[in-house]
């Protein structure tokens, strides 16, 4: 049990890693570029579902806070948390343990997976739209619209990405014993 719970967490430090990468992906567009941050958080959410995805998400923001130049451009520290973009950031941590959560009650099917990631992207603009609001001081309407309506066709794109390459890398890890169904409890 124990070398089993040492799986899991170091599962849960290299998936942090590799939102730290892929958070540094960006394809520039004119109006909002496109990172692979959000894909990051929906693989991490379909791969080790709930508990030990949010450990994942909580230990990036953690080194983010800290300064270390994980988020997107290689940015860190609390300026960014608690600056226009920080609520995206933060809304990664309700939306790894919702999707993680659904897929851990409906079951790892890829249909599943898509329902869960979508939700898990309206959870994250949600929070992006909230914290949008408050810190540019805008009205509603214009925090949904700058911070949530331009992100949903691309969310809904990489929601089921994350989808497809999740199911199959969790399938994929459970196959060579890397992964287990059985989740100990974090402590």
């Amino acid at each position: 049990m124990r070398n089993e719970r040492l799986r899991w967490l170091l599962l849960s430090a290299i998936f942090a890693a590799i939102m730290a990468v892929l958070s540094q992906l960006t394809i520039p567009l004119p109006l909002i570029p496109i990172t692979g941050q959000t894909l990051a958080v929906g693989l991490t959410a379909t791969i080790l579902g709930s508990r030990y995805g949010t450990l994942a998400i909580f230990i990036y923001v953690l080194l983010g806070a800290i300064g270390l130049p994980v988020f997107t451009e290689a940015s860190g520290g609390l300026q960014v948390l608690f600056g226009k973009t920080g609520g995206y950031i933060f809304g990664f941590i309700l939306t790894v343990y919702a999707t993680g959560l659904i897929l851990e009650k409906a079951g790892f099917t890829l249909k599943n997976a898509i329902i869960a990631n979508i939700v898990g992207m309206v959870i994250t603009l949600i929070c992006g739209s909230v914290q949008l609001k408050f810190v540019l001081d805008i009205p509603w309407d214009k925090a949904v619209a700058f911070g949530a309506t331009p992100f949903v066709v691309v969310g809904v794109v990489k929601a089921v990405l994350a989808s497809i390459i999740g199911i199959k890398v969790r399938e994929r890890l459970i196959a060579t014993r890397l992964l287990r169904l059985e989740q100990p409890t974090i402590r």
